[in-house]
């Protein structure tokens, strides 16, 4: 079983440039569905019984926003969002118990920091829209982009350690509705190990936003088993997204995150639903409702940075191209000789392709290694053995041996911004130094995720069928799709976009995990779906009820 160790999830996010999108200007979008209130509502609760609701997913279930899960995110998760709404089909409010966080800011999981000791560094929380100093550009003016929010130095509020003890859970899990762990794989669900503190500091199963349910951590139970126990009489189940979202954000590099197969995903999938031995088997009564996956590439963690936004002056342009310029030229020589390229198995195109090339300019591509391509490092070897280059110039040319610059067709993550322009090993990332394959997703790795995500959602739907008189479909890639074909949708009077602009943007400042209103869009798919399987009237979320990403901050 493949999984994520919980500190290689951290990404260093960027914090000046790449939050520009598309400006959207809205045109009289099409209303979608009328929200109404809970007086609006019959009170019909129709073949399901929703007494008690239980909640299994990721962050997304959760109620991370901007990086980070934290109690105001908490508080308005899809989770309490969809049993609020149930509410009004009770007639009454319900207790709906989760495992308090007790953080203002939270934890930022997109940022490098250890999570096992104090340090003498202020912990970094949640992103906010801030300005910082740099202008872009383009434009010439400074624009907002995510910033972490920092602790006051020595404040461990939400250090995710055994040394805080307020970010552990003291409570009992069979009394808790909500079971969504932040960074973790539907495989990570089924196993003992993911909340084991032994293993937390070098067992890639390992989570602590599962340890703090099940400390001390002795490895005896299952986020699955957990769910199970607690006694639902109905349950949201949204889990299986970081199977690929990971290794996406990570690049498409598996050593980071790797890629869940479709065949153990559609295993882990029947064992933690299967109603012989997975959670419908807990209650012969229970219900349900499970969610497919949306195409993340349309989110604006993998829109909002171009294949070219490097900036670059004349003087510097000049400078790179002098000195890229002898690789050029063995790059040139090499296509040139048929038989270099016969021997080698290589061609011409592929060579003239990976020269590199910088203008004055705002759209710099990126440089970066790509492991799908022919590794040079076998010609340039024959090259220093003939005589045609020197010693030193074949160690100098070891870095570039799978090196082009970025295309169109090639996705960069929000995060890879962070990584631009600062100091390498020997030059300057992204410019110099090629960067590595954990920056940026190849048309290869793109496909890869595409088809995993396909295979995801296939595995689902086949399963809802196979037990469609327990369980709805919630069709939430429809639902966010339509919204982006659309580019807006108004919402008893409330306009939402698909990007992270307030006040119109569903996403949060991390461009991946909702804002508070974009979760009351999202339960939308998840209660239109109950009430068509069962027959109830849950009224849909008011949008107006719930706020959406806040306007840029100043430092």
């Amino acid at each position: 079983m493949k999984t994520i160790k919980y500190s290689i999830y951290a990404l260093t996010f960027l914090l000046a440039g790449a939050c520009n999108q598309e400006v959207i200007e809205l045109q009289d979008p099409e209303p979608g569905p009328v929200d109404t209130s809970c007086q609006d509502a019959s009170g019909k609760t129709g073949t399901a019984d929703f007494t008690k609701l239980v909640t299994i997913g990721n962050s997304f279930v959760a109620g991370m926003q901007g990086g980070a899960l934290f109690t105001d995110g908490q508080d308005n998760s899809l989770a309490v969002i969809v049993n609020k709404q149930m509410d009004c089909v009770r007639g009454s409010e319900s207790t709906f118990i989760q495992p308090d966080i007790k953080a203002t800011l939270g934890w930022n999981l997109f940022v490098t920091q250890p999570f096992l000791a104090d340090n003498t560094k202020p912990i970094l929380g949640r992103m906010l829209l801030q300005y910082g100093t740099k202008p872009d550009c383009s434009t010439g003016k400074v624009s907002p982009s995510p910033t972490p929010q920092a602790y006051a130095a020595g404040n461990i509020e939400a250090l995710p350690s055994p040394i805080n003890p307020n970010f552990l859970y003291g409570g009992s899990k069979t009394a808790l509705n909500n079971f969504a762990i932040p960074a973790i794989t539907l495989g990570q669900a089924l196993i003992k190990e993911t909340g084991a503190w032994a293993g937390a500091a070098s067992d890639p199963r390992f989570s602590p936003f599962y340890g703090r349910l099940a400390y001390p951590g002795t490895g005896t139970s299952t986020v699955i088993g957990d769910a199970a126990a607690a006694g639902g009489s109905f349950f949201v189940f949204w889990l299986g997204l970081d199977d690929f979202f990971l290794y996406a954000a990570f690049g498409g590099d598996p050593t980071k995150a790797p890629l869940t197969p479709s065949g153990n995903f559609a295993a882990y999938y029947n064992a933690a639903l299967s109603p012989t031995t997975g959670l419908l088997a807990s209650n012969p009564n229970l219900k349900g409702v499970v969610g497919n996956f949306p195409d993340i590439f349309k989110m604006p963690h993998f829109t909002a940075v171009s294949y070219n936004p490097i900036p670059l002056d004349a003087a510097t342009a000049s400078q790179l191209t002098f000195g890229f310029a002898g690789y050029n030229t063995i790059l040139s020589q090499i296509s040139g000789n048929a038989a270099l390229l016969a021997g080698f198995g290589l061609t011409a195109a592929d060579l003239l392709a990976r020269q590199v090339t910088f203008t004055a300019s705002c759209t710099n591509r990126i440089l970066m290694n790509d492991e799908t391509l022919t590794d040079l490092g076998p010609v340039l070897d024959y090259l220093k053995s003939a005589g045609a280059i020197t010693d030193a110039q074949r160690a100098a040319l070891a870095p570039y041996q799978k090196a082009r610059q970025t295309t169109s067709s090639d996705i960069i993550p929000l995060s890879t911004g962070s990584v631009l322009g600062t100091p390498g090993t020997f030059g300057v990332n992204g410019v110099s130094e090629p960067l590595g394959d954990r920056w940026v997703i190849v048309p290869a790795e793109r496909d890869q995720i595409i088809a995993a995500r396909t295979a995801y959602n296939a595995t689902v739907s086949s399963f809802v069928d196979a037990n469609s008189t327990r369980l709805a479909f919630a069709d939430v890639d429809a639902l966010l799709n339509g919204l982006i074909t659309n580019k807006a949708g108004v919402y008893n009077g409330v306009t939402i976009t698909p990007n992270i602009n307030p006040p119109t943007g569903i996403y949060s400042e991390d461009g991946v995990h909702p804002n508070t209103r974009g979760y009351a869009f999202i339960s939308h798919a998840f209660i239109s779906a109950i009430n068509a399987k069962f027959g109830s009237s849950i009224p849909l979320t008011k949008l107006s009820d719930y706020q959406a990403t806040g306007l840029p901050i100043q430092p």
